[in-house]
C-alpha cells in the first residue's frame, strides 16, 4: 500500500548553457535515478533544457528548435516509466516566447505552464526575452514535438489524490503567487522550477519563503533551483533544492555541488487533505482545467519519510526548551487570569508525588508569582491511601516544603474503609470500585477544602489520560480549572524537567527523583518491598505510543492501519508490528468509550495543536461505535 504518500524528487542538474543535446542526456540520467528510487514526480530547474542564462541566444531559432527536439526525446524517454517529469523549456507561441514548465508523463507532453511574473529588476532582464503567461486567460491548444497539448495555467491529476500545480521562480516572490490560486482550486503539490542566484543572506530567506508558502497553501512544495553550471558572467546559482510539506522541510539539498543532485521525500497527501478539510478558511477557489497525467502509486516503503515518534516533543534541545517555556507560560498565565477573575485567595492542589500533580503545583507557583501572591496561598494537600509509597509521599512533602506552600496531610484510608463498608464492598477485592473509592474521596476532600478556604481547586489530569479515559469519573477527572488538560504525558515530563533546570538545588533534586518515578495512580497496595505495584503503562500500554496515536488520529484522522504503519516507521527499533497493532486497538477502543468523560471536563487552556476540549477542538458523540475504526 502507499498509505496516502506520494514520493517527489527535486533535481539540480549538471548542464551546459545553450546545449540542449547535452542537457537532455543529463535529464535522462536524473530520470533514471528517480525511477530507480521509485519517485513518482521529478522536478528540474527553470529552463533546464537550455540553461537559464542563455540571454539573447533565446532569440536564436537554432536554440529553440534544439530545445524542442530535446523535449521530444525526453518525453519519449519517459514512455513506460512510472513518473511525471517537469522540465524547463522556452516555448514559442504565436508572436511571443514563453518560459515554460513542461509536464511530461508516459511519453507525452501533458501540458505547458508558462511563467506569469517575469523578473525584470536588478540582475534580471527576463522581459527582454519572455512574455507573461498571464496572456492566457484559458489554456490554448499548441503543437510541440509533433504532439498536441495545451499551454496556460492548469492542474495535473497525478492519481491517488495527488494534484499538481506549477509555478516558476519569480512567481513565488510576488505578493500573490499563482500557487495560492492553484491550491484553492485543488492543487496539493506545487512544483517550482527556479533559477534563483546566490548572494549573502538570500538562502535563508528563500527557504523561509518556500516553507511559508507551503504552509499558507497547505500543500507539498517541490522546489528545484538552477545549478553552479549556469553562466557565471555576473551571477552564481547554487542549486537550492527543497521538498516541503505544510511548512515542514522534508528534504533539502546541499548547495554549490558540482554534479547533478537529487533529493527525495514522501509527501503525505492524506495529511494535507485532512488539514484542508478541517480548515474552513481554506475554501474551494473555483473551477480549473485539470489534465489527466496519472502515474501508478500503489506502494510506498516510506524510505524518504521521517516519522516523528514523539510529535508533541521537539527533538532539538533548544527548541524543546523553548516549547516548554512557552507552554509553562500559557498554563500559568491562564490560571492567573482565572484566579483574578473569581477573586480567589489562592489555589488548592492535590500533591501525590507524581508528574502530573507536580506540574500543576509548579504552574500554580508561577501563577502566584504573576499575581504578586505568596506560595503560602497555595494549599498543597497530600492524601496517603492504600497504594501510597514512601518515595512518592516523601517527594510530595519535600517539594511543597521547598516551594514554601501551605501543607496539609489527610490520610484517606479510614474514610475509604468506612465508605466501602457502607456500600458493602469487600476491601480485600482490589477492583475498580476499590480504586475509584480512593480517587473520589480525594476529590471530595479537595473540593471541600477549596470551599472552606475560598480557593480554586486546580486539576492535575493530562491530555493523555483524558484520551485513554485513565481517570476516575467525578474523581481526579474533575476540578475547578485544569491546567494540564491539553498537555500530553510525553511532554509533561519535559515541562517538569525544564522547571528543574531553572530551580534551586534542593527543589531540582526532588523534581529529578519524581521524573525517575514510575507512572502510577497508586491505588493498589505496594509490593512486598514497599515499591509501586500498579504501573500504568503495564495496564494500558506505553504512553509514547498512545500519544503518537492520539496526535495522528485527532489531528489528521488517520485510519488505524496507517497509524500502525507510521508507528512501525517511527519505532522500528523499539516495538514490533504486532505490539504496535495491539496497543493501537487498545487506544482506539479506550478513546471511543471514554468520550463521556471528555464531554464534561472543566475549563482548561489549550497549549498545542491537539486538544480534546468539548468546547474547542474535539466534539464527538459519547456513544459512537468504534467498530469501523478497528478494521
Amino acid at each position: 500500500m502507499n498509505y496516502g504518500f506520494f514520493r517527489a524528487a527535486a533535481a539540480t542538474l549538471k548542464l551546459k548553457v545553450a546545449d540542449p543535446d547535452f542537457n537532455k542526456q543529463e535529464i535522462k540520467k536524473a530520470i533514471d535515478e528517480a525511477v530507480q528510487n521509485k519517485a513518482r514526480l521529478l522536478v528540474t530547474p527553470e529552463l533546464s533544457v537550455t540553461g537559464y542564462t542563455c540571454a539573447d541566444l533565446f532569440f536564436s531559432s537554432a536554440l529553440l528548435s534544439g530545445a524542442e527536439n530535446a523535449l521530444g526525446e525526453i518525453a519519449e524517454y519517459t514512455a513506460g516509466k512510472n513518473i511525471a517529469v517537469l522540465v524547463g523549456v522556452p516555448v514559442k507561441y504565436m508572436n511571443s516566447l514563453y518560459n515554460c514548465a513542461a509536464v511530461i508523463v508516459n511519453g507525452t507532453v501533458a501540458g505547458l505552464v508558462p511563467k506569469i511574473h517575469i523578473a525584470n529588476y536588478n540582475e534580471f532582464y527576463e522581459k527582454r526575452w519572455f512574455a507573461s503567461g498571464a496572456d492566457f486567460k484559458t489554456p490554448q491548444n499548441i503543437e510541440i514535438c509533433s504532439q498536441k497539448t495545451k499551454i496556460g495555467s492548469m492542474l495535473f491529476d497525478l492519481g491517488g489524490g495527488a494534484v499538481l500545480g506549477a509555478e516558476l521562480c519569480e512567481d513565488l516572490w510576488v505578493p500573490e503567487p499563482p500557487s495560492g490560486s492553484l491550491a484553492v482550486k485543488g492543487a496539493n503539490i506545487i512544483a517550482n522550477l527556479s533559477a534563483s542566484d546566490e548572494y549573502a543572506s538570500k538562502a535563508q530567506y528563500r527557504k523561509e519563503l518556500v516553507s511559508n508558502q507551503s504552509a499558507r497553501c497547505v500543500c507539498g512544495y517541490v522546489y528545484a533551483g538552477a545549478s553552479v553550471f549556469e553562466s557565471t558572467t555576473d551571477l552564481l546559482f547554487g542549486g537550492a533544492l527543497f521538498v516541503v510539506e505544510n511548512g515542514s522541510v522534508l528534504a533539502q539539498g546541499e548547495r554549490f555541488l558540482r554534479n547533478t543532485n537529487i533529493v527525495y521525500a514522501d509527501i503525505d497527501i492524506d495529511k494535507l487533505s485532512a488539514l484542508r478539510v478541517k480548515n474552513m478558511s481554506f475554501e474551494n477557489g473555483g473551477a480549473a482545467e485539470i489534465v489527466n497525467a496519472q502515474v501508478e502509486n500503489d506502494y510506498n516503503d516510506l524510505k524518504f519519510r521521517f516519522v516523528d515518534a514523539h510529535p508533541f516533543v521537539p527533538e532539538n534541545d533548544d527548541k524543546r526548551r523553548e516549547r516548554c517555556r512557552e507552554i509553562f507560560s500559557i498554563q500559568a498565565g491562564a490560571l492567573s487570569k482565572r484566579l483574578e477573575h473569581v477573586g480567589s485567595s489562592g489555589v488548592v492542589v492535590g500533591i501525590s508525588g507524581g508528574l502530573d500533580s507536580t506540574l500543576a503545583l509548579l504552574v500554580s507557583a508561577r501563577a502566584m508569582s504573576l499575581l504578586g501572591k505568596s506560595n503560602a496561598d497555595i494549599l498543597g494537600v497530600t492524601m496517603p491511601g492504600f497504594g501510597t509509597t514512601g518515595r512518592t509521599y516523601n517527594n510530595a512533602v519535600q517539594l511543597m516544603k521547598y516551594l514554601g506552600v501551605t501543607i496539609k496531610e489527610i490520610d484517606i484510608k479510614e474514610a475509604c474503609s468506612l465508605h466501602m463498608r457502607d456500600i458493602e464492598h469487600d476491601p480485600d477485592i482490589h477492583d475498580i470500585t476499590y480504586e475509584n473509592t480512593q480517587a473520589r474521596e480525594r476529590t471530595q476532600v479537595l473540593f471541600d477544602l477549596a470551599n472552606k478556604h475560598g480557593k480554586l481547586l486546580v486539576g492535575t489530569g493530562d491530555l493523555s489520560e483524558l484520551a485513554m479515559g485513565w481517570c476516575t469519573y467525578n474523581g481526579d477527572h474533575m476540578s475547578m480549572y485544569g491546567v494540564n488538560a491539553s498537555v500530553p504525558k510525553t511532554l509533561v515530563r519535559y515541562l517538569v524537567e525544564y522547571v528543574a533546570s531553572v530551580s534551586d538545588k534542593d527543589t531540582s533534586a526532588v523534581l529529578y527523583d519524581i521524573l525517575d518515578t514510575p507512572v502510577s495512580p497508586e491505588l493498589l497496595p505496594p509490593d512486598e518491598n514497599g515499591n509501586i505495584a500498579q504501573k500504568t503503562e503495564e495496564n494500558i500500554g506505553p504512553y509514547e505510543l498512545h500519544d503518537f496515536f492520539l496526535y495522528n488520529f485527532v489531528r489528521f484522522g488517520f485510519a488505524k492501519e496507517k497509524l500502525v504503519r507510521l508507528a512501525q516507521k517511527a519505532f522500528e527499533d523499539k516495538y514490533s508490528k504486532d505490539v504496535i497493532a495491539h496497543w493501537a486497538e487498545v487506544f482506539m477502543k479506550r478513546f471511543f468509550i471514554s468520550q463521556f468523560k471528555r464531554s464534561c471536563v472543566p475549563d482548561s487552556p489549550k497549549v498545542g495543536s491537539v486538544s480534546l476540549s468539548p468546547r474547542g477542538d474535539w466534539r464527538m458523540p459519547s456513544d459512537a461505535s468504534f467498530s469501523a475504526f478497528l478494521k
